[in-house]
């Protein structure tokens, strides 16, 4: 590594740090949550007005910006040289804001070093990020063999049919890399299977309402029911609320609302969390005034949410490469008395995926359900004896003093979707005691993550991993256009 190099570019990225904070900033402030719809927005108005607003940015720090059709967005050169480009690919769409926030979601504020905001660390922060990445790199005139290119989606966190439409009527580049992951290389993903279980008997009359959780990708921090008032109902939520800490009632006139809380995490990372659905799914199941075919299916249900592992799904699995295949309820409906209960399933590359849905399918069947299959997005491997992978890992180490090794992980990123195309970054990195103070005074338990309450970005690491890029953008040129 050129040390001196390194100083370089440290020195403006610390002196652009201000600036472009407050550039992201101004992207937290949309409420870009995907909502596919017909015309001039397929994402909806708040994501297209954030995707203008991104390539303003990028025309106001000099590049050449261009908008397809609202599903993507470019910034770099006017003359594109797609067979020599590395691409740079980010998110601008959102996950749902839940429920429990001590901040504004979409008012993004910094406390400390700290930036707080829907959005801001997933993936609007390192969207920007890698703008700053091109800007800083050009500024210091830093010779390039690859040419650069910046793109921007609206549609990561819904399903990403933004990257389906791009590569069906775009070119790509040589290599892709995505800002959307921990270093060093990520060179695989599991794949991701949606779908729902949905009950085949309705409900009795007793049950009015059933709630919870906002996306797929989410484990839900709130589910709610509306029951239908009895003298003998309250009774017995009067004595099984008490044994359940998560779960509260509000007394109507003619109907009691039972709200159960857990806490979010991201559905591929799923440790540490708590279902509220299982949580409200268990105590329903508990209420001996409900009818009894009521509580067997809350029953099967609160079983089915409990583990995260697919052990109760009959789909557990492991490889040496991708490691578990995890499997999380994440959204839960009532329609016209019947159940539906969205499950986002995370499956480890060597997975048989025709196995898999039949032994779920299965288990549908046998607790007296059907499965309703939204999705299937095949696992994503890039080659791990690429040059780039070798090359781009052993640059984090030595400008980190770390030993980590490339690896595989749960989440989904654009690189599923594109050809050649592998995460880098920019997250992952080691907090220091100041950051860990600093957070703990922030976030309470279960905030500050990227799909948590009080999403925040800790701006001092993305300045450090900024520059690391900088650096594997000055390293790739020792990496030649033929190598993929």
């Amino acid at each position: 590594m050129d040390t001196k190099l390194y100083d370089k570019i440290s020195t403006w990225f610390d002196e652009h740090r201000e600036q472009m904070t407050a550039d992201i900033m101004r992207l937290v402030r949309f409420p870009s949550v995907s909502q596919p719809q017909e015309g001039e927005a397929p994402f909806g108005e708040p994501c297209k007005d954030c995707l203008e607003e991104t390539l303003a940015l990028g025309r106001e720090h000099g590049f050449y910006t261009e908008n397809y059709e609202n599903y993507v967005g470019s910034i770099g050169e006017q003359e594109k040289d797609w067979k020599n480009m590395i691409g740079f690919w980010n998110h601008l769409d959102v996950v749902p804001v839940g429920s429990h926030w001590q901040y504004e979601p979409f008012s993004p504020v910094q406390k400390e070093h700290f930036l707080i905001g829907r959005g801001a660390q997933d993936n609007k922060g390192p969207a920007v990020g890698m703008l700053y990445v091109m800007k800083c790199l050009r500024e210091l005139e830093i010779p390039l063999k690859h040419q650069l290119c910046l793109f921007v989606g609206c549609d990561e966190e819904r399903g990403m049919e933004d990257l389906a439409y791009y590569t069906d009527h775009y070119p790509t580049p040589w290599l892709s890399m995505i800002a959307d992951s921990g270093f060093p290389v990520c060179y695989g993903e599991k794949g991701i299977v949606e779908g729902n279980l949905k009950s085949t008997k309705p409900l009795s009359l007793s049950v009015l309402e059933l709630k919870g959780g906002n996306a797929s990708n989410m484990i839900p921090d709130a589910a709610y029911a509306v029951l239908r008032r009895t003298a003998l109902l309250e009774l017995a939520l009067k004595s099984e609320a008490a044994k359940f800490p998560s779960i509260t009632v509000e007394v109507k006139k003619e109907t009691f609302r039972v709200n159960a809380t857990g806490e979010s995490r991201h559905s591929a990372f799923p440790d540490g969390s708590r279902n509220a659905i299982y949580e409200l799914m268990r105590f329903l199941a508990s209420l001996t005034p409900l009818p009894a075919e009521d509580r067997e299916l809350f029953g099967k249900l609160a079983y089915l949410s409990e583990e995260y592992y697919g052990e109760h799904m009959g789909i557990a699995g492991s490889d040496e490469v991708s490691g578990r295949t995890t499997c999380a309820a994440t959204v839960l409906t009532l329609e016209k008395g019947l159940i539906s209960l969205h499950f986002n399933i995370r499956y480890a590359i060597s997975t048989d995926r025709t196995q898999m849905q039949a032994c779920i399918e299965q288990t549908a069947g046998q607790n007296e359900m059907r499965w309703e299959l939204e999705r299937d997005s095949a696992p994503n491997y890039f080659p791990r004896e690429h040059p780039a992978v070798k090359l781009l890992t052993d640059l984090y180490n030595e400008i980190t003093g770390e030993q980590r090794e490339s690896f595989v992980m749960g989440g989904g990123t654009y690189a599923r979707k594109l050809p050649r195309a592998f995460a880098y970054g920019v997250g992952g990195m080691k907090e220091s005691e100041e950051d860990l103070r600093v957070r703990k005074e922030l976030f309470a338990p279960g905030h500050g993550g990227a799909h948590e309450p009080d999403e925040g970005l800790n701006l001092r690491l993305l300045t450090e991993a900024l520059k690391i890029y900088a650096m594997a953008m000055v390293a790739m040129n020792d990496v030649p256009s033929d190598a993929c």
